[in-house]
């Protein structure tokens, strides 16, 4: 007796600001696999901001067109296997999309170890934890002593980002969306500074948090907190970009940032942008180092989980308003 597939899907491209009009939840048949391919029950739904610049056009994935289901990592559980290296009962993560069931090929899937909670493989063991690492420690390369600013500091790479950095001895300042953030920041993570970018007042903050200036700044955002950043860099800073979230839902921004080429110039500033699989080959080091900081104390994981898959599209509405601390995801089942 085939098993009901719920799915949600895209129904329309936004042009604007994001919406649950956007999206519609069917049901159909859960598919059979065929050769070399598994099917797979999804049990936890990766929620990211760049569920949404899919929606923009390509990046390092294909764009997603009106119809589809929505794409989306997740970590699901093998139910039949058509490939030799996967067997029922195994875990696994993958592109598997915002839906109950998925035929995936066995090659796209990543096979997961047991682990308890198994949240943590999506949060600081997953996507979340190792782009705050070697954003951080690659692209960044920040020293003891220096000062490491990182924007949404709150969220689910930012909270991992400052407190790696601490652990470098590093000063660090975050930027978040709230008083309520901003305290739990230093009270909790134990961040240095935290500045809230809602009051108004963000360089007025900046100028008296960072009288040093900046050496790492950890950019998640683009727009506006960007270029304050930039232009309190120090002399060979150095910039990770990450994510440009305050681009991504609603229209395009007025204007870039200004001066960036003379600033990079006689700043002799260093930016990379980068994906967490360009690190593809370092990741079982970063996974022993993540695996023992949050063994001994020294790095405290923030999860929140949304309930069941018909409120996955309200959760990612939720998540480009700022509203989580730490990884959000979306328990299926």
């Amino acid at each position: 007796m085939p098993q009901t597939n719920r799915q949600i899907v895209l129904d329309q491209i936004p042009q604007g600001k994001l919406s649950p009009e956007h999206f519609k939840l069917v049901a159909t048949d859960a598919p059979a696999p065929a050769e070399g391919e598994a099917l797979v029950r999804t049990r936890y739904i990766s929620l990211d901001a760049a569920n949404r610049a899919w929606m923009q056009g390509a990046t390092y994935r294909s764009a997603l067109s009106s119809g589809q289901v929505m794409a989306g990592g997740a970590i699901a559980e093998v139910v039949e296997s058509r490939d030799p290296s996967l067997a029922p009962g195994d875990l696994v993560s993958g592109d598997i999309g915002w839906q109950d069931y998925a035929a995936v090929l066995a090659r796209r899937l990543q096979k997961l170890p047991r682990l308890e909670p198994v949240t943590h493989l999506m949060s600081v063991f997953g996507v979340a934890g190792l782009t705050a690492y070697f954003g951080l420690l690659e692209c960044g390369q920040p020293k003891p002593g220096e000062t490491v600013v990182v924007s949404a500091a709150a969220g689910s790479v930012g909270s991992i980002v400052g407190q790696i950095a601490k652990l470098k001895g590093c000063r660090v300042v975050g930027i978040a969306g709230g008083k309520a953030k901003c305290e739990w920041l230093k009270a909790e993570l134990g961040f240095d500074e935290a500045l809230d970018y809602k009051s108004g007042e963000l360089k007025r903050a900046m100028r008296e948090a960072l009288p040093s200036g900046i050496d790492v700044y950890f950019d998640n955002v683009g727009g506006d907190i960007f270029e304050a950043c930039l232009f309190a860099m120090n002399a060979h800073g150095r910039i990770a970009c990450c994510g440009a979230v305050s681009q991504y839902d609603g229209p395009p921004p007025a204007h870039g940032p200004r001066g960036i080429p003379g600033l990079i110039v006689t700043k002799r500033l260093r930016l990379r942008g980068f994906i967490v699989s360009d690190f593809d080959a370092q990741r079982e080091a970063a996974l022993k180092d993540l695996q023992g900081w949050v063994a001994d104390g020294r790095l405290k994981v923030q999860e929140d989980i949304v309930e069941g898959l018909e409120n996955t599209p309200a959760a990612l509405i939720g998540l480009l308003a700022g509203e989580n601390r730490g990884k959000r995801m979306v328990k299926v089942r």
